[in-house]
């Protein structure tokens, strides 16, 4: 059964997975609410919500039994062409990967209810109260880095975290703690450019150009400006520089592919871009989350950061 199961996974496309049971995770307690606590979270508010939920997996799936966390590569073929062009983060190129992973996870749950055992369960992909991470790391899939991302040792960083939570016990993986790999190296820290990871693992999303340029609903943190290094949607610098990205190799997934004009914009073609192709580009993309309104805030912001740089 278990074979069948790790078979399906495979097919599914996954990257690395893990069969777990679905525990309380008292450890992570602490760690969680002393980060909620200085307010590094910043306008996350729904952070600060169902924490019981986010350390209990039996309260997001009635009777829950099994935890399967699965990982799905994203690192691109290529990236884009414009080098002075405002920076997309590669996460952000394809379909929105909540849609992609959930269809994943849906299928595994059928294939599970149709060939294992009758069952109840719910996918999770980062929009649910779940610790992905801690749960990526308990189950020895990679640990932690000092840029607060999870780092496997066989496939770096570039990938998402989901969860699959069932009603039934399965056969279990047996869980093995990766050991903190990142030794001295503070590249991850040393590159980025708004000092947002304040501390060892300890990230203050305030900072933190991925959070000012898609969760930040008004104006950007003008104590900012000139740090933003181009980036218009999310950021990779941290991850870039992670010497255990150089195993990242290029995913297959259909789903995750840009669309084919994106990579090829030019530094212009941003800066002109209006509504209608806005939408052509990112009418499936996670870049809908910010918005054309959000999209050009953004696209200001850098640019008044380069005007100021060069007065």
């Amino acid at each position: 059964m278990l074979q069948q199961l790790k078979q399906k996974i495979q097919k599914l496309g996954f990257l690395d997975s893990a069969i777990l049971p679905a525990s309380f995770l008292g450890e992570e307690e602490p760690r969680f609410k002393a980060w909620l606590q200085k307010d590094m979270h910043g306008e996350m508010g729904y952070m600060n919500r169902n924490i019981d939920k986010r350390l209990n997996p039996s309260l997001l799936v009635d009777n829950a039994k099994t935890i399967i966390i699965l990982l799905l590569n994203y690192f691109p073929e290529s990236t884009q062409q414009d080098s002075s062009a405002p920076v997309l983060s590669k996460y952000a190129y394809g379909t929105d990967y909540h849609f992609v992973m959930k269809d994943k996870l849906k299928e595994l749950l059928q294939f599970i209810q149709d060939e294992v055992a009758p069952c109840s369960g719910r996918p999770f992909v980062d929009s649910a109260p779940v610790l992905e991470r801690a749960w990526a790391r308990k189950a020895g899939l990679g640990w932690v880095g000092k840029n607060s991302n999870l780092i496997s040792p066989h496939h770096g960083s570039y990938f998402f975290i989901g969860e699959l939570i069932i009603d039934i016990e399965l056969p279990y993986d047996e869980p093995k703690l990766v050991r903190d790999h990142c030794g001295r190296c503070t590249k991850c820290i040393d590159a980025c450019p708004t000092k947002a990871i304040v501390a060892d693992r300890v990230v203050d999303a305030r900072k933190c150009i991925s959070y000012q340029t898609i969760e930040v609903r008004g104006e950007l943190d003008a104590e900012l400006k000139g740090q933003f290094e181009n980036r218009v949607f999310g950021c990779d610098i941290c991850q870039d520089v992670c010497p255990w990205n150089l195993k990242s190799e290029p995913h297959n997934e259909a789903g995750l592919k840009p669309h084919p004009q994106l990579l090829t914009l030019q530094k212009q073609d941003w800066e002109t871009m209006q509504r209608p192709l806005f939408n052509e580009l990112f009418k499936k993309s996670a870049v809908k989350r910010t918005g054309f309104k959000g999209l050009q805030r953004n696209l200001r912001f850098i640019n008044d950061d380069k005007a100021n740089h060069n007065e």
